[in-house]
């Protein structure tokens, strides 16, 4: 009986080392959250077909994401990873789903951030780059700028090889053509936060249908429509006057960083009661140091979609969703 109690007890001992060695490594706490764009989505403008085909384009855009995160790739990577699959969704108000400019063209607009360094670029009224958040990101690293505009960026966009070029009509579809004459905002953006525990931002845009006189809304400018850093990182969505009187993304930020507000009430306070206060709404998405995800809007639907820090996912459209 002895002899059995002992071998028992000597084979635990064994057991522990391999227990310790076979036990899963802490995984790094990653998380990604993307947008398409607020507004006027309600359920009976959209078929199950075309809700099928919008959600299937907000996970492509998380997998190419996540795809980036999962191999412990940055987050400036990530953000612009998922943002160049939402360019190229006739769904989303960017890139090859762009609204139509009062002239019948498309200018498009584009941002992001980098938190832990600070870096940013940044470019609007662009017409034939195929992907304007790699314009951006092209400024931040190959110029001393921030910011470029126009017949500007589209020059130097010229001095960059690697950016495919697209005539501006390539961005039109027939359901944005039917559009025209509608107020239509559905700006796409990312949020990121990778396994260095760094956080980084993007929009992209081919901001109001039928604007004029070069108007530029909030989607490239830096501390309005996008912002991150070492804690918070920010994408906004909705009617770009506002988030510019209010630098709402940066407005948010500020919130976390000086008073130490929880991203969620910090991202509520500005979405659902500054902008509303003075005539605006959207919606925005956001996310802390932590991994903490929020999604505030105040309109009938917002394209999303998510990835927390656990592994829970999921995409939505509708503000019952």
């Amino acid at each position: 009986m002895i002899r059995s109690i002992a071998a028992v007890f000597v084979a635990l001992l064994l057991a522990v080392p391999a227990l310790a060695q076979s036990a899963p490594a802490d995984v790094p706490r990653t998380a990604l959250v993307i947008h398409g764009g607020a507004g006027v989505i309600e359920r009976s403008r959209l078929t199950p077909a075309d809700e099928a085909a919008v959600r299937a384009d907000l996970d492509a855009a998380l997998d190419a994401g996540q795809a980036v995160l999962q191999r412990g790739g940055p987050a400036l990577d990530a953000v612009v990873a998922a943002v160049k699959v939402l360019e190229d969704s006739p769904w989303f108000n960017a890139g090859r789903g762009a609204v139509f400019t009062a002239d019948a063209t498309h200018e498009l607009d584009a941002a992001l951030m980098e938190g832990h360094t600070g870096r940013a670029g940044a470019v609007t009224g662009v017409r034939t780059v195929r992907h304007p958040v790699l314009l951006a990101r092209a400024v931040m690293e190959h110029t001393p700028h921030v910011f470029l505009a126009a017949d500007g960026a589209e020059r130097f966009a010229d001095t960059r090889p690697e950016l495919e070029r697209v005539p501006n009509d390539w961005f039109s579809t027939p359901r944005r053509r039917a559009q025209l004459e509608a107020q239509q905002s559905g700006t796409v953006g990312a949020v990121a936060l990778d396994a260095q525990g760094h956080i980084a931002a993007a929009t992209s845009t081919g901001g109001m249908s039928n604007k004029r006189w070069g108007r530029i809304g909030d989607a490239p400018v830096i501390g309005a429509g996008t912002y991150a850093d070492r804690g918070c990182g920010v994408s906004t969505t909705g009617w770009g006057e506002f988030y510019l009187r209010t630098v709402a993304a940066h407005a948010i930020c500020a919130r976390v960083a000086l008073r130490g507000d929880p991203i969620a009430a910090a991202a509520d306070e500005v979405i659902n009661r500054l902008i509303p206060a003075l005539g605006g709404d959207g919606g925005a998405i956001a996310l802390d140091a932590q991994g903490t995800i929020t999604m505030p809007f105040n309109t009938a639907g917002m394209h999303r979609g998510w990835i927390h820090p656990d592994g829970r996912r999921g995409t939505a459209v509708f503000a019952t969703d």
